[in-house]
């Protein structure tokens, strides 16, 4: 099965999900995070900088319990305005 583009307002959300996770962060490490998350640092890593711009929901789940944000947060913060 081949995954179709993502749209330009796809990848400018991961883009905003990633700055997000990566304030929420601060100053623990990238490693340390993605462990207790359960995941790679790489992952991590490519969620931070958009290059995962839509990640599985268990993993943003997972993150955000670590990170000790909610996912309303996130999910509003991301979502676009409607026009």
């Amino acid at each position: 099965m081949v995954r179709p583009p993502l749209t330009p307002e796809e990848r400018l959300r991961g883009e905003h999900l990633g700055t997000m996770l990566r304030q929420a962060r601060g100053e623990r490490s990238i490693v340390e995070v993605a462990a207790a998350a359960g995941m790679s640092a790489e992952t991590l890593r490519k969620i931070e900088t958009g290059r995962i711009a839509t990640p599985a929901f268990f993993t943003i789940a997972a993150l955000a319990d670590v990170l000790g944000i909610s996912l309303d947060h996130l999910a509003t913060r991301t979502t676009p305005a409607p026009t």
